[in-house]
């Protein structure tokens, strides 16, 4: 009223019950939002456009950059400190003019300075100042698909050098035969006898690069044994230890190592090659540290490799010399590549050693840094199985023949032709074929004559594993050594199991012919 005391009351009311439900809905939405925000498989995140600084993240974001927390990720972390400048500018510039971007794959450094490839897709929002994306930890990605593809270039060139490989030791095989039929109608002293004995070396030195090739190629292997890897390793570094005094070979055996099936020969070529580069990076001497274990792996850990899960025997070589920066280490095992001058390395060492060890169905590795040395891992199924003991064979003097009739098998004119005169010289009646079809032709012929067939595996038309199972069939009882210029493997060793006495690799001298001969002939 006049005098100003109140007299009633207007109250206004307002339905508010719309916008009370909306934002309960709201709450609840960015509840779940939240929940599925921070549950999310991949990491989702809120970066800042100007210095990509993080400003919201899930906890897996934290945890793929290596941080312990979220908060502590968005107080430290930047984009644009932790990837390529160039990189992020490509992201900023597609996002600005396209709005969104997927799949666009970058390498991050994490906390600890360790990096990350990961797989981003982003969205942009410029009136707000920042973008908003999901990333996708691909680091083990794409090294399994760095791993496939070093497996396909390795199997490319190793098809390659092995074909190489077979040619060449055909061609080696021809020096060869000549040379063992010269020197074995010289004495010591003779005229020629010193010139030949070096083409002899030659040979040896050709067969011995070759061999590299088919180790490279994985070309199988032959003479498997149960071996005590300890025994093996440690012939190879005293044979190579009395070469070089200047290196001081320090030994640490496991003595109760598991037994590995192994082509000793083909292993001493691994040990030997790791030798030479252990010592080829110590070139003012230094110190090899040789380590044996028992290594157990579980199949997340050899999946990777493509070798089986189980038991396994570990060798580690470890040198004191210059070693090799992440790159240089990463083409160790190419083959022709080297970081040695010209002559100095062929670039096949480790390539062999690498193709060798897979063969066997193992694992090779190798850690460096520069300056500080390197590791080599080596790793080899091991067997339940007892070790056959490692002895030494002396094969100086010929064995001759009994007028036995050998029928020799070959594509090789020269092989034939130098095979003839070795095995006439040897003592032996010879049949000739140059083509599986015309072996079989004389052999139903010759039967009971023919006392052996050495059988080329590698030939046009029908090959050494048809041919020997047509002559098979004519006598199950007969007796066969086969010869080629590729190391035995696949189907060659798949033929061994069926029956075939016994395999010989050209190059070969006349001396280890003979004995190889005498061996299947004289058992009963």
């Amino acid at each position: 009223d006049e005098k100003g005391n109140i007299i009633g009351v207007v109250l206004v009311f307002h339905d508010i019950i719309e916008r009370y439900e909306a934002e309960k809905k709201l709450q609840e939405s960015e509840k779940r939002y939240r929940s599925l925000y921070e549950q999310a498989l991949s990491g989702l995140y809120r970066s800042r456009i100007s210095d990509g600084k993080i400003l919201l993240a899930n906890k897996i974001v934290a945890d793929m950059l290596g941080y312990e927390s979220v908060e502590e990720l968005t107080k430290e972390f930047k984009f644009s400190e932790a990837y390529s400048p160039e990189r992020r500018l490509e992201l900023i510039r597609i996002l600005e003019q396209e709005g969104t971007l997927t799949d666009f794959e970058i390498e991050v450094k994490k906390k600890d300075g360790g990096k990350i490839d990961l797989i981003i897709s982003a969205k942009i929002y410029p009136e707000d100042g920042y973008i908003e994306g999901a990333m996708i930890d691909i680091t083990e990605r794409k090294h399994l698909e760095h791993q496939v593809r070093q497996a396909q270039k390795m199997e490319s060139i190793g098809t390659l050098a092995g074909g190489i490989a077979h040619d060449f030791n055909n061609l080696l095989m021809g020096i060869q035969g000549y040379t063992s039929l010269i020197l074995n109608d010289l004495n010591p002293g003779e005229d020629h006898y010193d010139k030949l004995k070096n083409i002899e070396k030659q040979v040896k030195r050709g067969a011995e690069l070759s061999a590299q090739l088919l180790g490279f190629a994985r070309g199988g292997k032959y003479d498997v044994k149960p071996t005590h890897i300890n025994k093996l390793l440690k012939k190879s570094a005293e044979m190579f230890g009395r070469t070089k005094k200047e290196i001081t070979i320090r030994e640490k055996y496991a003595p109760d190592l598991w037994t590995v099936k192994v082509d000793r020969g083909q292993i001493e070529q691994v040990f030997l090659n790791l030798f030479i580069n252990a010592w080829q990076a110590m070139p003012d001497a230094g110190d090899i540290y040789l380590e044996t274990s028992n290594v157990v792996f579980s199949k997340s850990y050899t999946k990777p490799h493509e070798v089986k899960p189980g038991k396994y025997v570990r060798i580690s070589v470890t040198d004191t010399g210059i070693g090799m920066d992440k790159e240089t280490a990463s083409r160790v095992f190419d083959p022709f590549f080297t970081t040695k001058g010209v002559g100095r390395g062929t670039g096949l060492g480790l390539a062999s050693a690498y193709g060798i060890i897979k063969n066997h169905g193992g694992m090779i590795h190798v850690y460096s840094e520069k300056g500080q040395g390197s590791t080599f891992n080596i790793y080899l199924p091991a067997i339940d199985a007892k070790a056959e003991p490692i002895s030494f064979h002396d094969e100086e003097e010929v064995k001759t023949g009994n007028e036995e009739a050998i029928l020799l098998v070959d594509d090789e004119a020269i092989i034939l032709d130098v095979g003839k005169e070795i095995l006439d010289v040897l003592g032996y009646k010879v049949f000739l074929a140059s083509g599986g079809n015309e072996a079989i032709e004389i052999y139903k012929e010759n039967k009971d004559k023919i006392a052996l067939v050495i059988l080329d595996m590698v030939m046009p038309g029908m090959g050494g594993g048809e041919t020997y199972k047509s002559l098979k069939s004519i006598n199950p009882d007969i007796k066969v050594m086969l010869s080629s210029g590729y190391n035995l493997g696949g189907e060659a060793a798949e033929i061994m199991k069926q029956g075939v006495n016994d395999f010989i690799q050209k190059p070969f001298t006349m001396t280890k012919l003979s004995h190889k001969i005498r061996n299947i002939l004289e058992k009963k």
